[in-house]
């Protein structure tokens, strides 16, 4: 006989748990604050246009088609995916460099930038592929609940290969030596909410989802996904409840046996928290029953915020292309601008994201959908006024770069930041992206996947294992089923 399960939150690691859980003949229901699922994966309309709101790069896909193989199914049952090529386009202050999907041009690429750099990647790809079948298929799939997990010899020995111990930074230094090379390959790890510096060269295994397994596009955005999952769950029998916040719980003994909500209550047997840990933690549940004290989680290391603009533009952006990094400012400057002594930045790097240029769908002929994002400290005052500081400071940059005005021809404007991500998701100082992944946040460092204090409490998303980013809440929410397998067998 299966358990009556409630999972708090519809985003990746949510939808994921939710149709393991229901896969495992267990009664599910998604109780969701908002009007309709995704989590910070959601999508704005406006005026015929459509904008992801949150993550809009579809990396490692095979994590996506692993999660589907597990109900029969394959993405391309639930949306089209197409390859980019460009991958994505980086602006440098004085020209601009489109990476190429294929490995050949790859190379070629890196041999004239610096010579012999194509002998460096090959070797530096080889290592960072060994780092991802066991990063990926060993490590990320674990709970971390016990050191002892890790004791596997295959692990053990591949441990040490691994760079666990080595920045990024310093590993990169150690193949290539030009610096806009050096720049694009610590990119990825923005991904990851810290700095090269501070990142385990670990994740080096970023860089051969990147460039080996390519950046894709699910047509109509990454919404698609999200929709895809909703239709998979429903399809195993989850009851999705939207505009339901949880508010508080009941609580026998050792177990939740209530989820209360802005609307009634629920029964359960097991909870599953993918809603924002903190809140969960330190506002959802009595203080006798929490798993950390305040002062843990503001020594937390955070992963940046956001500041965003979602632009529908009546003309063609010309020079632009689905992706774009503007490395055209100090990288240095602006990650410090973020970690280490938190402001706004002051020269601010960007990325842009126009998905009508691979996508007629998202925009009315003719016209582009443009999001502006901007990585910013958590834990910032939030104005309309600085907003709009930024946002001109933002078109100045790009105008120059389309060679275009597009301040007039602007029909569909919305900001969003660290106020929308504390009311929309009750984010943690208005995070963006989660827990920092530097190396004392790694695994079993992590908040803990399971409560210390309720036996039928559970938490998954990225503020515990694996941590930030749209597979590892995926996965997220798979381990943790497989935990509640284990624990309620």
């Amino acid at each position: 006989m299966g358990k009556k399960i409630g999972v708090i939150g519809s985003g990746f690691a949510g939808l994921s748990a939710a149709c393991h859980l229901a896969k495992a003949g267990n009664e599910v229901i998604v109780l969701e604050k908002n009007s309709t699922p995704g989590g910070r994966a959601r999508q704005l309309k406006m005026s015929g246009f459509t904008f992801d709101m949150g993550p809009s790069w579809y990396w490692m896909p095979d994590v996506f088609e692993r999660f589907f193989e597990h109900f029969q199914k394959t993405p391309s049952d639930y949306y089209e995916l197409q390859r980019l090529d460009p991958s994505y386009r980086v602006r440098f202050e004085k020209e601009s460099i489109d990476l190429p999907a294929s490995m050949a041009e790859m190379e070629a690429l890196f041999e004239k930038i610096e010579p012999e750099s194509s002998l460096a990647l090959r070797k530096f790809l080889k290592q960072a592929a060994f780092k991802y079948e066991v990063g990926i298929n060993d490590l990320v799939y674990k709970p971390s609940r016990s050191l002892m997990e890790f004791a596997d010899r295959r692990l053990l020995t591949g441990l040490l290969k691994m760079d666990v111990l080595t920045s990024m930074s310093k590993h990169i230094r150690k193949f290539f030596k030009n610096e806009k090379l050096i720049q694009l390959m610590e990119f990825p790890v923005l991904f990851l909410g810290s700095t090269p510096e501070n990142t385990p060269a670990l994740y080096s295994l970023m860089n051969y989802a990147d460039i080996q397994l390519g950046t894709w596009y699910p047509k109509g955005g990454m919404f698609r996904v999200v929709e895809g999952m909703v239709t998979l769950a429903e399809s195993l029998g989850v009851k999705f409840h939207y505009d339901e916040a949880v508010t508080s719980v009941n609580i026998a003994g050792k177990n939740i046996t209530h989820l209360v909500t802005s609307k009634g209550s629920h029964a359960v047997d097991i909870v599953v928290g993918g809603a924002d840990y903190h809140h969960l933690d330190q506002h959802i549940l009595p203080e006798g029953y929490r798993n950390y004290s305040p002062k843990y989680w503001d020594t937390r290391t955070m992963a940046p915020s956001s500041l965003l603009f979602y632009i529908g533009v009546d003309q063609p952006l010309p020079n632009m292309k689905h992706h774009v990094l503007f490395f055209d400012e100090d990288f240095k400057q602006h990650a410090h601008e973020i970690y280490n002594d938190p402001k706004w930045p002051s020269k601010p790097l960007l990325y842009t994201s126009v998905t009508s240029k691979t996508d007629d769908t998202v925009a009315p002929a003719g016209h582009e959908n443009l999001v502006i994002l901007i990585p910013v400290a958590p834990d910032l005052e939030d104005t309309e006024a600085i907003r709009e500081k930024y946002f001109q400071l933002a078109m100045d940059r790009l105008e120059a770069f389309t060679g275009t005005n597009i301040r007039d021809h602007i029909v569909v404007k919305k900001s969003y930041a660290h106020n929308d991500f504390v009311a929309d998701y009750h984010s943690y100082k208005g995070n963006a992206y989660g827990l920092a992944n530097t190396l004392l946040q790694t695994a079993i460092l992590k908040p803990a996947m399971k409560s210390k204090k309720l036996t039928n409490l559970y938490f998954t998303g990225q503020l515990t294992v694996p941590g930030p980013g749209v597979p590892p809440s995926i996965i997220s929410g798979e381990v943790v089923a497989r935990e509640i397998a284990k624990d309620f067998k």
